[in-house]
């Protein structure tokens, strides 16, 4: 496929070779503004802003992903495979399953277990295990240790569903799954299959575990920055 595509107003060129990847354009917006030089806007189709600019020198870009698998795997697929992206770096927001994990704490999803259909695609005989980039993983962790950031590296739970019928989400946590979000295991099955790198970062936004715990979405669109700083570290 050419470039523009269908869904990125974007020209070959545009991108950096790292994406910071939130699930909100406003986040993707905030991020921008609030921490690259002489951002641009390269996206802004269906509202997913994208935009590149410059990070301590170093050429950044960052673009929204929408929510759910179906989402980030159009947006990261078409990253990775048609403007010569290598890394991607979703910084999202998660529920916690774990009781040593709290409002505000990161989850560095080392792996993503998923109740989706999205790897049928590659007809493999038997379950894929989506991971994310080992140096990415490591490097995230160095990040925390130096910002002295509370946080856990782990499996995380990619859901195709926010409201479950069920309500079975928990019994995930019996396997040591540290939380729940949506993105992640599309992510790292697109960085597989195009041979790239891929990491997901989560802001605890709430807790089953500590369920009196809450935030706003004004505080999670603006105020997650932790995780925001680590990953352009990494970048």
């Amino acid at each position: 496929m050419s470039t523009p595509t269908a869904h990125i107003a974007a020209r070959k060129g545009d991108f950096a070779k790292t994406v910071l990847m939130p699930g909100d354009p406003l986040r993707s917006e905030f991020i921008a503004k609030t921490y690259l030089e002489n951002a641009v806007l390269v996206n802004d189709i269906r509202g997913v802003h994208g935009y590149t600019g410059e990070y301590h020198g170093k050429r950044v870009s960052v673009m929204a992903s929408g929510m759910g698998q179906p989402s980030i795997g159009i947006y990261s697929y078409e990253l990775y495979n048609f403007y010569d992206v290598e890394n991607i770096i979703r910084v999202g927001t998660c529920g916690s399953y774990h009781p040593d994990l709290h409002v505000r704490d990161i989850i560095v999803a080392m792996g993503a277990c998923t109740d989706s259909n999205f790897a049928a695609q590659y007809r493999l005989p038997g379950t894929f295990c989506p991971l994310a980039d080992f140096e990415l993983v490591r490097r995230a962790a160095e990040e925390c240790e130096r910002m002295g950031v509370h946080y856990r590296v782990g499996n995380i739970f990619s859901s195709d569903h926010f409201y479950e019928d069920d309500n079975s989400g928990m019994t995930w946590a019996k396997m040591g799954v540290l939380g729940v979000e949506m993105e992640a295991a599309a992510l790292y099955c697109n960085a597989a299959r195009a041979g790239k790198n891929a990491l997901c970062i989560c802001t605890v936004s709430n807790s089953f575990t500590h369920p009196e715990e809450e935030t706003t979405a004004e505080e999670r669109q603006n105020s997650f920055t932790k995780m925001m700083e680590i990953a352009l570290a990494l970048a």
